[in-house]
């Protein structure tokens, strides 16, 4: 029961990278992007090739974690990885860009971490998914 819902969240972190990579990639200079991200259309404009980059980005997380949920309790270790991929930059985004990544991005990636290692965590679970 746990590990379902453990990978439900996954689904739904991996929703909200893919909710992100539209936003970045095709709404950036759209009112909705720019009131997403709290920029100006100049801002937006001058800077749409990079948020472009940073929405492909997200869409390999979400990638990853999509992998992860198609491996079954074998991508038990890809799910932690691409997890910890967007704690991580969660937290550094966090930290040096605005405050809010860090409840959008960076928490829910902690709790759903938890989820997963609660769910699935064993030291065998861990040894039998690094053997395979």
């Amino acid at each position: 029961m746990l590990a379902t819902i453990a990978n439900v969240f996954v689904a739904l972190i991996a929703l909200l990278h893919v909710y992100i990579l539209v936003l970045e990639m095709f709404l950036w200079t759209t009112k909705r992007g720019r009131r997403a991200f709290g920029t100006t259309p100049e801002f937006a404009e001058a800077s749409k090739v990079l948020a472009a980059n940073q929405g492909l980005y997200n869409g390999f997380l979400a990638a990853g974690l999509a992998w992860g949920l198609w491996q079954g309790p074998n991508g038990y270790v890809t799910k932690l990885f691409f997890l910890g991929c967007i704690l991580v930059a969660g937290l550094y985004g966090g930290l040096t860009a605005s405050r809010k990544i860090l409840f959008i991005q960076a928490i829910p990636a902690a709790i759903t971490l938890a989820l997963v290692l609660t769910a699935e965590g064993t030291t065998a679970t861990v040894l039998r998914c690094i053997r395979l």
